[in-house]
Protein backbone atom coordinates (compact mmCIF):
# COMPACT_ATOMS: atom_id res chain seq x y z
CA UNK A 1 0.00 0.00 0.00
CA UNK A 2 1.18 3.35 -1.17
CA UNK A 3 1.12 6.25 1.70
CA UNK A 4 1.71 9.73 1.24
CA UNK A 5 4.89 10.71 3.31
CA UNK A 6 5.21 14.09 5.56
CA UNK A 7 7.25 16.80 4.58
CA UNK A 8 10.13 17.80 7.53
CA UNK A 9 11.71 20.32 8.99
CA UNK A 10 14.31 21.62 11.50
CA UNK A 11 14.82 25.71 11.61
CA UNK A 12 17.73 26.31 13.69
CA UNK A 13 16.58 23.43 16.21
CA UNK A 14 18.59 22.76 18.90
CA UNK A 15 18.21 20.47 21.86
CA UNK A 16 20.00 20.34 25.35
CA UNK A 17 19.49 17.35 27.47
CA UNK A 18 18.89 18.39 31.65
CA UNK A 19 22.04 18.31 33.66
CA UNK A 20 24.54 18.98 30.50
CA UNK A 21 26.32 21.99 29.34
CA UNK A 22 26.61 21.25 25.71
CA UNK A 23 23.70 20.51 23.38
CA UNK A 24 23.14 17.78 21.98
CA UNK A 25 21.72 19.44 18.78
CA UNK A 26 22.26 23.18 17.90
CA UNK A 27 21.43 25.57 15.13
CA UNK A 28 20.07 22.98 12.79
CA UNK A 29 18.67 23.50 9.24
CA UNK A 30 16.84 20.86 6.90
CA UNK A 31 14.44 20.31 5.37
CA UNK A 32 13.57 16.42 4.03
CA UNK A 33 10.70 16.82 1.17
CA UNK A 34 7.84 13.87 1.08
CA UNK A 35 8.97 10.29 0.09
CA UNK A 36 12.58 11.06 0.63
CA UNK A 37 14.93 8.07 1.98
CA UNK A 38 17.13 9.86 4.08
CA UNK A 39 20.54 7.72 5.20
CA UNK A 40 21.45 9.82 9.07
CA UNK A 41 25.15 9.36 9.74
CA UNK A 42 27.58 11.13 11.90
CA UNK A 43 30.32 10.63 14.35
CA UNK A 44 28.96 8.56 18.24
CA UNK A 45 27.32 12.05 19.97
CA UNK A 46 26.78 14.02 17.10
CA UNK A 47 23.02 13.76 17.86
CA UNK A 48 21.34 11.56 15.32
CA UNK A 49 19.58 9.78 18.06
CA UNK A 50 18.25 13.02 19.78
CA UNK A 51 16.90 14.11 16.15
CA UNK A 52 15.11 11.37 15.92
CA UNK A 53 13.83 11.57 19.09
CA UNK A 54 12.35 15.02 18.57
CA UNK A 55 10.63 13.79 15.37
CA UNK A 56 9.03 11.33 17.27
CA UNK A 57 8.08 13.56 20.13
CA UNK A 58 9.75 11.81 23.09
CA UNK A 59 12.53 14.00 23.80
CA UNK A 60 9.72 15.14 26.59
CA UNK A 61 9.20 18.65 28.25
CA UNK A 62 10.63 21.04 29.98
CA UNK A 63 11.90 18.78 32.73
CA UNK A 64 13.61 16.33 30.48
CA UNK A 65 15.47 19.64 28.55
CA UNK A 66 15.29 22.66 26.65
CA UNK A 67 14.48 23.21 22.60
CA UNK A 68 15.67 25.83 20.59
CA UNK A 69 14.59 26.38 16.74
CA UNK A 70 11.54 24.45 15.56
CA UNK A 71 11.15 20.90 14.37
CA UNK A 72 8.35 20.49 12.33
CA UNK A 73 6.48 17.58 10.59
CA UNK A 74 3.95 18.99 7.84
CA UNK A 75 4.20 22.51 9.26
CA UNK A 76 3.13 21.62 12.63
CA UNK A 77 6.00 20.78 15.77
CA UNK A 78 6.33 17.50 15.93
CA UNK A 79 5.62 16.82 19.38
CA UNK A 80 2.19 17.57 18.65
CA UNK A 81 1.46 15.30 15.91
CA UNK A 82 0.23 11.92 15.93
CA UNK A 83 -0.29 8.83 14.48
CA UNK A 84 2.36 10.59 11.60
CA UNK A 85 5.58 9.26 12.82
CA UNK A 86 6.89 6.05 13.90
CA UNK A 87 10.40 5.00 16.02
CA UNK A 88 12.21 2.14 16.19
CA UNK A 89 14.35 2.60 18.73
CA UNK A 90 18.14 1.23 19.47
CA UNK A 91 17.17 -0.50 22.49
CA UNK A 92 14.71 -3.12 21.39
CA UNK A 93 13.92 -3.87 25.29
CA UNK A 94 12.26 -0.54 25.97
CA UNK A 95 9.67 -0.82 22.90
CA UNK A 96 8.38 -3.74 23.68
CA UNK A 97 4.70 -3.56 25.71
CA UNK A 98 2.67 -6.58 26.34
CA UNK A 99 2.93 -10.14 27.00
CA UNK A 100 2.40 -12.23 23.85
CA UNK A 101 4.02 -11.54 20.54
CA UNK A 102 0.95 -10.44 18.20
CA UNK A 103 -1.03 -8.58 20.96
CA UNK A 104 2.35 -6.39 21.34
CA UNK A 105 1.92 -6.01 17.48
CA UNK A 106 -1.44 -5.02 17.92
CA UNK A 107 -1.09 -2.34 20.20
CA UNK A 108 -0.11 0.69 18.43
CA UNK A 109 -2.72 -0.19 16.05
CA UNK A 110 -5.37 0.14 18.82
CA UNK A 111 -4.13 3.23 20.29
CA UNK A 112 -4.61 4.35 16.62
CA UNK A 113 -8.25 3.24 16.75
CA UNK A 114 -7.59 0.98 13.63
CA UNK A 115 -10.57 -1.03 13.19
CA UNK A 116 -10.21 -4.66 14.71
CA UNK A 117 -10.98 -7.16 11.28
CA UNK A 118 -7.88 -4.33 9.54
CA UNK A 119 -5.98 -5.06 12.72
CA UNK A 120 -6.01 -8.34 12.43
CA UNK A 121 -4.96 -8.73 8.65
CA UNK A 122 -1.94 -6.46 9.79
CA UNK A 123 -0.22 -8.11 12.20
CA UNK A 124 0.60 -11.19 10.67
CA UNK A 125 1.58 -9.44 7.48
CA UNK A 126 3.77 -7.21 9.58
CA UNK A 127 5.36 -10.36 11.20
CA UNK A 128 6.12 -12.29 8.41
CA UNK A 129 7.42 -9.14 6.48
CA UNK A 130 10.10 -8.80 9.06
CA UNK A 131 10.51 -12.70 9.03
CA UNK A 132 9.47 -13.19 12.89
CA UNK A 133 7.85 -16.50 12.14
CA UNK A 134 6.43 -17.15 15.61
CA UNK A 135 3.35 -18.15 16.92
CA UNK A 136 1.21 -15.17 17.93
CA UNK A 137 1.22 -16.29 21.47
CA UNK A 138 4.73 -16.43 21.67
CA UNK A 139 5.82 -14.71 24.93
CA UNK A 140 7.95 -11.21 24.16
CA UNK A 141 9.99 -12.03 27.16
CA UNK A 142 11.23 -15.21 25.40
CA UNK A 143 12.68 -13.48 22.27
CA UNK A 144 16.35 -12.81 21.86
CA UNK A 145 17.34 -9.36 20.95
CA UNK A 146 17.43 -9.77 17.59
CA UNK A 147 13.72 -10.77 17.55
CA UNK A 148 12.89 -8.05 19.87
CA UNK A 149 14.14 -5.51 17.20
CA UNK A 150 12.35 -7.25 14.30
CA UNK A 151 9.20 -7.08 16.68
CA UNK A 152 10.00 -3.63 17.26
CA UNK A 153 9.74 -2.99 13.39
CA UNK A 154 6.84 -5.17 12.91
CA UNK A 155 4.49 -2.92 15.43
CA UNK A 156 5.55 0.17 13.66
CA UNK A 157 5.42 -0.89 10.20
CA UNK A 158 2.27 -2.06 11.30
CA UNK A 159 0.48 1.15 12.14
CA UNK A 160 1.49 2.59 8.37
CA UNK A 161 3.33 5.78 9.61
CA UNK A 162 3.59 8.89 7.27
CA UNK A 163 7.45 9.33 8.21
CA UNK A 164 9.23 5.70 9.28
CA UNK A 165 12.34 7.02 11.61
CA UNK A 166 14.77 3.94 12.09
CA UNK A 167 17.53 4.20 15.11
CA UNK A 168 19.94 1.10 14.43
CA UNK A 169 17.13 -1.09 13.06
CA UNK A 170 19.81 -3.84 12.39
CA UNK A 171 22.28 -3.05 15.44
CA UNK A 172 21.34 -6.63 16.74
CA UNK A 173 20.51 -8.68 13.39
CA UNK A 174 22.58 -11.70 12.37
CA UNK A 175 23.34 -10.97 8.39
CA UNK A 176 20.68 -12.62 6.89
CA UNK A 177 18.05 -10.54 9.40
CA UNK A 178 19.76 -7.54 8.14
CA UNK A 179 18.73 -8.06 4.56
CA UNK A 180 15.52 -9.31 5.19
CA UNK A 181 14.54 -6.20 7.28
CA UNK A 182 15.82 -3.98 4.90
CA UNK A 183 13.97 -5.83 2.02
CA UNK A 184 11.06 -5.45 4.76
CA UNK A 185 11.01 -1.64 5.11
CA UNK A 186 11.54 -1.12 1.14
CA UNK A 187 8.55 -3.21 0.22
CA UNK A 188 6.16 -2.18 2.62
CA UNK A 189 6.90 1.69 2.84
CA UNK A 190 6.07 2.88 -0.72
CA UNK A 191 6.08 6.41 -0.28
CA UNK A 192 6.94 6.92 3.17
CA UNK A 193 9.04 9.41 4.34
CA UNK A 194 12.33 7.45 5.69
CA UNK A 195 14.88 8.30 7.88
CA UNK A 196 17.54 6.23 9.14
CA UNK A 197 20.64 6.18 11.66
CA UNK A 198 22.63 3.29 10.86
CA UNK A 199 26.39 2.43 11.01
CA UNK A 200 25.68 -0.76 8.89
CA UNK A 201 25.95 1.48 5.70
CA UNK A 202 26.30 -0.97 3.05
CA UNK A 203 22.87 -2.82 3.47
CA UNK A 204 21.02 0.82 3.02
CA UNK A 205 23.30 2.46 0.67
CA UNK A 206 21.64 1.48 -2.53
CA UNK A 207 18.22 2.02 -1.54
CA UNK A 208 18.53 5.41 0.12
CA UNK A 209 18.31 8.72 -1.99
CA UNK A 210 20.11 10.71 0.24
CA UNK A 211 22.58 11.24 2.75
CA UNK A 212 22.22 13.41 5.22
CA UNK A 213 26.02 13.71 7.82
CA UNK A 214 25.81 15.53 11.08
CA UNK A 215 28.76 17.19 12.59
CA UNK A 216 29.32 19.52 15.70
CA UNK A 217 28.19 22.36 14.01
CA UNK A 218 25.24 21.14 12.35
CA UNK A 219 25.04 19.61 8.65
CA UNK A 220 28.56 18.61 7.23
CA UNK A 221 27.69 16.63 4.02
CA UNK A 222 24.15 16.16 2.53
CA UNK A 223 23.09 14.89 -1.42
CA UNK A 224 23.35 11.74 -2.95
CA UNK A 225 25.33 8.63 -1.89
CA UNK A 226 27.23 9.27 -4.74
CA UNK A 227 28.12 12.93 -4.67
CA UNK A 228 28.63 12.54 -0.51
CA UNK A 229 31.24 10.18 -1.18
CA UNK A 230 32.60 11.47 -3.92
CA UNK A 231 33.26 15.51 -2.50
CA UNK A 232 33.62 14.28 0.95
CA UNK A 233 35.18 10.83 1.39
CA UNK A 234 38.27 12.29 3.17
CA UNK A 235 36.40 14.61 5.58
CA UNK A 236 34.11 11.93 6.36
CA UNK A 237 36.14 8.92 7.41
CA UNK A 238 38.18 11.76 9.40
CA UNK A 239 35.30 12.22 11.18
CA UNK A 240 34.54 8.66 12.40
CA UNK A 241 31.57 8.11 9.77
CA UNK A 242 31.59 4.41 7.95
CA UNK A 243 31.18 4.60 4.43
CA UNK A 244 31.03 1.55 2.27
CA UNK A 245 34.52 -0.62 2.08
CA UNK A 246 35.53 1.29 5.07
CA UNK A 247 35.31 -1.88 7.71
CA UNK A 248 37.42 -3.78 5.28
CA UNK A 249 39.87 -1.20 5.46
CA UNK A 250 40.52 -1.69 9.34
CA UNK A 251 43.74 -3.08 10.54
CA UNK A 252 44.28 -7.11 11.82
CA UNK A 253 45.38 -7.43 15.16
CA UNK A 254 46.96 -11.08 15.18
CA UNK A 255 46.23 -13.64 17.64
CA UNK A 256 49.33 -14.50 20.08
CA UNK A 257 49.70 -17.90 20.71
CA UNK A 258 46.91 -18.78 23.90
CA UNK A 259 47.84 -19.87 27.24
CA UNK A 260 46.73 -21.96 29.40
CA UNK A 261 42.97 -23.25 29.54
CA UNK A 262 41.01 -20.88 31.94
CA UNK A 263 37.50 -22.37 31.34
CA UNK A 264 35.48 -25.12 29.70
CA UNK A 265 31.98 -26.18 29.02
CA UNK A 266 31.18 -29.67 28.72
CA UNK A 267 27.99 -31.39 26.89
CA UNK A 268 26.31 -27.87 28.35
CA UNK A 269 23.20 -27.13 27.53
CA UNK A 270 21.97 -22.77 27.82
CA UNK A 271 18.46 -21.79 28.47
CA UNK A 272 17.18 -18.61 30.28
CA UNK A 273 14.68 -20.14 32.69
CA UNK A 274 15.51 -23.38 33.23
CA UNK A 275 17.95 -23.44 35.85
CA UNK A 276 17.94 -20.64 38.99
CA UNK A 277 21.17 -20.18 41.24
CA UNK A 278 19.73 -20.22 44.82
CA UNK A 279 22.55 -20.56 47.31
CA UNK A 280 25.02 -22.60 45.81
CA UNK A 281 22.43 -25.01 44.79
CA UNK A 282 20.47 -25.64 41.52
CA UNK A 283 16.94 -25.98 41.17
CA UNK A 284 16.36 -27.06 37.78
CA UNK A 285 12.36 -26.12 36.51
CA UNK A 286 12.34 -28.65 33.38
CA UNK A 287 12.63 -25.57 30.89
CA UNK A 288 13.34 -26.42 27.10
CA UNK A 289 17.13 -25.19 26.20
CA UNK A 290 18.05 -22.62 23.83
CA UNK A 291 21.01 -24.49 22.68
CA UNK A 292 22.57 -27.53 23.33
CA UNK A 293 25.86 -29.85 23.48
CA UNK A 294 28.06 -27.04 23.96
CA UNK A 295 31.72 -28.30 23.87
CA UNK A 296 34.57 -25.27 23.94
CA UNK A 297 37.78 -24.40 25.87
CA UNK A 298 38.07 -20.61 26.88
CA UNK A 299 42.19 -19.73 27.07
CA UNK A 300 44.43 -17.38 28.30
CA UNK A 301 45.66 -15.22 25.42
CA UNK A 302 42.44 -16.13 22.59
CA UNK A 303 39.30 -13.95 21.54
CA UNK A 304 36.97 -16.29 21.16
CA UNK A 305 33.37 -14.86 18.78
CA UNK A 306 29.83 -16.65 19.70
CA UNK A 307 28.13 -15.90 16.25
CA UNK A 308 25.19 -17.37 14.55
CA UNK A 309 21.35 -16.42 14.08
CA UNK A 310 19.02 -14.91 16.16
CA UNK A 311 17.48 -17.16 18.35
CA UNK A 312 20.61 -19.67 18.75
CA UNK A 313 21.60 -18.69 22.48
CA UNK A 314 24.29 -16.74 21.66
CA UNK A 315 22.99 -14.30 25.18
CA UNK A 316 22.39 -17.16 26.80
CA UNK A 317 25.32 -19.03 26.50
CA UNK A 318 27.36 -15.74 27.47
CA UNK A 319 25.25 -15.18 30.47
CA UNK A 320 26.21 -18.81 31.42
CA UNK A 321 29.86 -19.29 30.67
CA UNK A 322 30.14 -16.10 32.64
CA UNK A 323 28.46 -17.52 35.81
CA UNK A 324 25.21 -15.16 35.65
CA UNK A 325 23.56 -18.51 34.65
CA UNK A 326 23.19 -22.08 35.78
CA UNK A 327 23.38 -24.27 32.74
CA UNK A 328 19.86 -26.18 32.16
CA UNK A 329 22.03 -29.33 32.02
CA UNK A 330 26.13 -29.83 31.47
CA UNK A 331 28.94 -27.88 33.33
CA UNK A 332 30.80 -25.13 33.27
CA UNK A 333 34.47 -25.38 35.17
CA UNK A 334 36.98 -22.67 35.99
CA UNK A 335 40.23 -23.97 35.73
CA UNK A 336 42.46 -23.88 39.26
CA UNK A 337 44.19 -20.35 37.74
CA UNK A 338 40.99 -18.88 37.12
CA UNK A 339 39.11 -19.97 40.27
CA UNK A 340 42.24 -19.51 42.98
CA UNK A 341 41.00 -21.32 45.49
CA UNK A 342 36.88 -20.83 44.80
CA UNK A 343 34.32 -23.21 43.60
CA UNK A 344 35.16 -24.10 40.33
CA UNK A 345 31.65 -23.20 38.89
CA UNK A 346 31.11 -19.98 38.03
CA UNK A 347 27.31 -19.55 38.82
CA UNK A 348 28.43 -20.74 42.59
CA UNK A 349 30.57 -17.35 43.39
CA UNK A 350 29.97 -14.33 44.89
CA UNK A 351 29.62 -10.95 43.43
CA UNK A 352 32.56 -9.67 44.64
CA UNK A 353 34.47 -13.08 43.44
CA UNK A 354 33.09 -12.08 40.04
CA UNK A 355 34.81 -8.75 40.04
CA UNK A 356 38.55 -9.71 39.18
CA UNK A 357 37.34 -13.05 37.42
CA UNK A 358 35.03 -12.91 35.20
CA UNK A 359 33.52 -9.49 33.87
CA UNK A 360 30.01 -9.23 31.54
CA UNK A 361 28.35 -6.52 29.28
CA UNK A 362 24.91 -6.86 28.83
CA UNK A 363 23.65 -6.68 25.62
CA UNK A 364 21.17 -3.68 26.55
CA UNK A 365 24.36 -1.17 28.34
CA UNK A 366 21.04 0.23 30.36
CA UNK A 367 21.22 -2.84 32.37
CA UNK A 368 24.87 -1.95 33.35
CA UNK A 369 24.06 0.99 35.01
CA UNK A 370 23.82 2.16 38.65
CA UNK A 371 25.56 5.28 39.46
CA UNK A 372 24.30 8.93 38.78
CA UNK A 373 27.46 9.66 36.57
CA UNK A 374 29.85 7.92 33.80
CA UNK A 375 33.05 8.97 36.53
CA UNK A 376 30.94 7.40 39.27
CA UNK A 377 29.77 3.99 37.27
CA UNK A 378 33.32 3.85 36.55
CA UNK A 379 34.26 3.99 40.30
CA UNK A 380 31.95 1.45 41.63
CA UNK A 381 34.24 -1.59 40.34
CA UNK A 382 37.41 -0.77 42.15
CA UNK A 383 36.07 1.18 44.95
CA UNK A 384 33.97 -2.61 45.49
CA UNK A 385 37.65 -4.48 45.31
CA UNK A 386 38.66 -1.46 48.11
CA UNK A 387 40.58 0.83 46.02
CA UNK A 388 41.01 4.17 46.96
CA UNK A 389 39.92 7.05 44.42
CA UNK A 390 43.42 8.29 44.17
CA UNK A 391 44.26 4.32 43.32
CA UNK A 392 41.65 4.14 40.44
CA UNK A 393 41.64 7.88 39.52
CA UNK A 394 44.91 7.08 36.44
CA UNK A 395 43.18 3.68 35.17
CA UNK A 396 39.74 5.49 35.19
CA UNK A 397 41.07 8.55 33.49
CA UNK A 398 42.38 6.81 31.02
CA UNK A 399 39.38 4.73 30.01
CA UNK A 400 37.64 8.22 29.72
CA UNK A 401 39.86 9.61 27.54
CA UNK A 402 40.53 6.74 24.79
CA UNK A 403 36.79 5.86 24.94
CA UNK A 404 35.93 9.16 23.99
CA UNK A 405 33.63 9.77 27.32
CA UNK A 406 35.68 12.58 29.07
CA UNK A 407 33.74 15.10 28.41
CA UNK A 408 30.68 12.64 29.71
CA UNK A 409 32.52 12.40 32.93
CA UNK A 410 30.04 14.52 35.24
CA UNK A 411 27.24 13.19 33.17
CA UNK A 412 24.45 10.74 33.75
CA UNK A 413 24.65 7.37 31.82
CA UNK A 414 21.10 7.11 31.06
CA UNK A 415 21.83 10.64 29.00
CA UNK A 416 24.22 9.29 26.89
CA UNK A 417 23.53 7.99 23.16
CA UNK A 418 23.15 4.57 21.86
CA UNK A 419 27.33 4.19 21.21
CA UNK A 420 28.32 6.32 24.54
CA UNK A 421 26.36 4.29 26.49
CA UNK A 422 27.89 1.20 24.61
CA UNK A 423 31.42 2.43 25.41
CA UNK A 424 30.83 3.08 29.16
CA UNK A 425 29.21 -0.15 29.85
CA UNK A 426 32.82 -1.72 28.25
CA UNK A 427 34.73 0.58 30.25
CA UNK A 428 32.80 -0.36 33.78
CA UNK A 429 33.75 -4.12 33.23
CA UNK A 430 37.85 -3.01 32.05
CA UNK A 431 38.26 -0.58 34.89
CA UNK A 432 38.51 -3.80 37.47
CA UNK A 433 40.94 -5.62 35.27
CA UNK A 434 38.81 -9.10 35.35
CA UNK A 435 41.05 -12.52 33.87
CA UNK A 436 37.63 -12.77 31.04
CA UNK A 437 35.83 -10.81 29.69
CA UNK A 438 32.52 -11.49 28.23
CA UNK A 439 31.04 -9.19 26.29
CA UNK A 440 27.54 -9.40 24.24
CA UNK A 441 27.67 -6.97 21.07
CA UNK A 442 30.51 -4.96 22.20
CA UNK A 443 30.56 -2.45 18.91
CA UNK A 444 27.00 -1.85 18.30
CA UNK A 445 26.41 1.81 17.41
CA UNK A 446 30.16 3.05 17.27
CA UNK A 447 31.95 5.50 14.33
CA UNK A 448 34.61 4.29 12.87
CA UNK A 449 37.15 5.95 15.01
CA UNK A 450 35.34 4.79 18.62
CA UNK A 451 35.04 1.56 16.76
CA UNK A 452 39.02 1.24 16.19
CA UNK A 453 39.49 1.72 19.84
CA UNK A 454 37.32 -0.32 21.40
CA UNK A 455 38.82 -3.03 19.10
CA UNK A 456 42.39 -2.07 20.24
CA UNK A 457 41.69 -2.14 23.90
CA UNK A 458 40.16 -5.28 23.43
CA UNK A 459 43.05 -6.41 21.45
CA UNK A 460 45.26 -5.22 24.15
CA UNK A 461 43.27 -7.39 27.14
CA UNK A 462 44.11 -10.43 24.92
CA UNK A 463 47.70 -9.77 24.54
CA UNK A 464 48.13 -9.55 28.42
CA UNK A 465 46.87 -12.73 29.02
CA UNK A 466 43.12 -12.47 29.31
CA UNK A 467 40.26 -14.25 27.91
CA UNK A 468 37.63 -12.29 25.50
CA UNK A 469 34.37 -13.60 24.79
CA UNK A 470 32.97 -11.49 22.00
CA UNK A 471 29.01 -12.54 21.17
CA UNK A 472 28.72 -10.84 18.01
CA UNK A 473 27.08 -10.09 14.50
CA UNK A 474 30.15 -8.15 13.56
CA UNK A 475 32.21 -9.76 10.72
CA UNK A 476 34.71 -6.92 10.99
CA UNK A 477 34.97 -7.10 14.95
CA UNK A 478 36.07 -11.10 14.46
CA UNK A 479 38.37 -10.42 11.52
CA UNK A 480 39.75 -7.42 13.69
CA UNK A 481 40.45 -9.49 16.52
CA UNK A 482 41.60 -12.78 14.42
CA UNK A 483 38.99 -14.54 16.74
CA UNK A 484 38.38 -18.14 16.98
CA UNK A 485 34.59 -18.52 15.84
CA UNK A 486 31.99 -20.48 17.92
CA UNK A 487 29.02 -20.67 15.51
CA UNK A 488 25.66 -21.41 17.15
CA UNK A 489 22.71 -22.51 15.12
CA UNK A 490 18.89 -21.68 15.21
CA UNK A 491 16.85 -24.45 17.16
CA UNK A 492 14.33 -26.13 14.78
CA UNK A 493 11.65 -24.95 17.04
CA UNK A 494 12.64 -21.35 16.44
CA UNK A 495 10.83 -20.93 13.16
CA UNK A 496 13.44 -19.27 10.16
CA UNK A 497 16.15 -17.05 11.96
CA UNK A 498 14.40 -15.71 14.73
Amino acid sequence: MTTTGARVEARDWGWRHAGRRAPAVAGLDLVIEPGERVLLLGASGAGKSTLVHGLAGILGGAEEGEQSGELLIDGTPAAETRGVAGLVLQDPDTQAVLARLGDDVAFGLENLGVAPDEIARRVPAALDAVGLRLPHAHPTTALSGGQKQRLALAGVLAMRPRLLLLDEPTANLDPDGVAEVVDAVMATTAGCTLVVVEHRVEAWWPHVTRVVVLGPDGVIADGSPAEVVEAARGVLEDAGVWLPGTAEAMPVHAAPVPGERMLRAGALAVGRVGTRVRRRRRQPSGAEPVASDIRLELHAGEVVAITGPNGAGKSTLALTLAGLLAPVSGTVRADAGLAAGADPDPAAWRSRELLTRIGFVFQSPDHQFLASTVRAELELGPRALGQTPDESAAPIDGLLDRLRLDRLARAHPFSLSGGEKRRLSVATVLATAPHVLVLDEPTFGQDARTWRELVALLAEQRDAGRAVVVVTHDDALVRALDARRVALHAPVSAGATG
